[in-house]
């Protein structure tokens, strides 16, 4: 009996070390004072911050790390220091691979503990940023390169969806952008190309692309491109596609202004809880069932071969712990721009409030497959550790099957990882300007009966196009 008080003591004075390592703290909760310093605007602090967190000094972060600096410094208007960061994550994102270490720690502890890759949306985003960076530095020849790349992780993108129906296989937006710096090039050839693209996106899914209808200033930019490209049939051929016809729109003697509003910022990652049990069929085929029936998920044999080892019997409750997105709170819902006593108004160009929860909900089926075949496999290493009823050192094994399963249970969290400080939703307006300084106002209309803002924005008409963005949260 004191054998046994020995080992099960001994067993449970680790169990607030594994709790300390295995907290059930998401991501934004570890890095919670960078996201209060960046949510409040406060974007010089936050950018300092970023270099306190531990978290964010590990190897799996590092690209975590590299969104955050990257994004602050555009903030700032450090334009330069801002690619800095974003070429190395962009490096990061090209370089990486899953490796061995990976593999055995996504499957011991949990995925949070490998390598951050970047959500396929972030990494159109890190193009989006990087040009804009460029415009901002006068480096238009950069900006076509990021142009060109976007054409790059368009074609891997669809590589990775060209057998799924409804799945994120480009991204609009981001053709938008490819256009808006090819016609600031005076491309006007690969301009079209761009918006006829981007345009396309929207036709193939009934006018709509993750939350985004299929704004009318990308219809009058493919039709003005067809125009002056002498494409009188696609003219024709888009008028009726779009169920609308060209407006002739001359750009003011300054040349014109796309400003790109970002408001808001994307969702986060929390964790949610599932519960599985294995199941067998007749035909000898194990697969996972939830609790309330709407999930029939196949074993995943690729990762674990030893099929005489699987039994129904001893898996009958997995808990599954898996991220889902958690909408944040918008301050702005409104916004239009006032110049020389005449307003304009702002159309959606992405909407990652919608987009982000659409792509993890499309990887959901494969993703849980693999969890819960890791679970499946702690658990087996569980059973494992149990003692039999005639086994040597009874005690002592029974202390270490307890230690095994309180590591099990505390190890097993989502990954909760995700570029934080991303808009919630892109808009963007074409304005015409005045030779010389424009001076115009952003009038912001907030949520609730919340205080409004007036954004003072200052624009040098030159002739060409010019490119600005605000950011507004609160």
């Amino acid at each position: 009996m004191i054998s046994s008080f020995k080992y099960t003591n001994r067993s449970w004075t680790v169990f607030p070390l594994i709790l300390l390592l295995f907290s059930c703290a998401t991501y934004n909760t570890q890095i919670s004072k960078y996201y209060e310093l960046m949510a409040s605007e406060n974007y010089v602090n936050a950018f300092a911050s970023l270099d306190n967190i531990k978290r964010l000094k590990t190897g799996r972060n590092r690209l975590l790390y590299l969104f955050e600096k990257g994004k602050m410094a555009h903030h700032m208007g450090l334009y330069d220091s801002s690619n800095l960061y974003f070429n190395e994550a962009d490096l990061f994102m090209e370089d990486v691979r899953t490796s061995t270490e990976d593999i055995i720690v996504g499957n011991l502890l949990n995925p949070m503990m490998e390598k951050y890759k970047g959500e396929d949306f972030e990494r159109f985003m890190v193009h989006y940023y990087k040009a804009l960076n460029y415009l901002y530095l006068g480096n238009i020849e950069d900006a076509l390169v990021e142009a060109r790349r976007i054409t790059l992780q368009s074609y891997r993108q669809q590589d990775k969806t060209s057998s799924k129906e409804n799945h994120y296989s480009n991204d609009a937006f981001s053709l938008i952008l490819q256009g808006i710096i090819y016609e600031k090039d005076n491309d006007v050839n690969n301009a079209f190309i761009s918006y006829r693209n981007a345009a396309d996106i929207f036709l193939k899914n009934k006018n709509s692309y993750f939350g985004v209808a299929l704004p009318e200033q990308l219809q009058q930019d493919v039709l003005r491109t067809a125009m002056q490209n002498g494409f009188s049939d696609q003219v024709i051929r888009y008028e009726k596609l779009f169920n609308t016809t060209y407006k002739i729109r001359q750009p003011g003697s300054g040349g014109e202004l796309v400003l790109i509003w970002e408001n808001g910022l994307a969702p986060i990652k929390v964790q949610q809880d599932f519960f599985f049990m294995l199941n067998k069929d007749a035909g000898g085929s194990f697969f996972f069932t939830d609790a309330v029936g709407l999930y029939n998920i196949p074993f995943d044999f690729s990762s674990y071969e030893d099929r005489e080892k699987l039994s129904a019997a001893n898996l009958r409750s997995l808990r599954v712990a898996f991220p889902r997105y958690q909408e944040q709170p918008l301050y702005f819902q409104n916004a239009v721009l006032n110049i020389g006593g005449k307003q304009y108004a702002f159309e959606v160009a992405e909407d990652i409030n919608t987009l982000a929860p659409a792509i993890l909900q499309h990887r959901f089926l494969k993703e849980m497959s693999k969890t819960l075949t890791r679970i499946a496999v702690k658990k087996i290493a569980e059973e494992a550790a149990r003692p039999k009823t005639d086994a040597k050192n009874k005690d002592e094994k029974e202390a270490l099957a307890l230690t095994v399963q309180i590591f099990n249970f505390l190890s097993e969290k989502a990954d909760t990882r995700n570029w934080q400080s991303l808009p919630r939703t892109i808009f963007y307006s074409r304005i015409p300007l005045e030779k010389g300084e424009n001076v115009m106002t952003l009038d912001l209309a907030a949520t609730n009966g919340n205080p409004g803002k007036q954004v003072i924005i200052n624009a040098e008409g030159r002739g060409e196009l010019e490119v600005r963005n605000v950011s507004t949260i609160r």
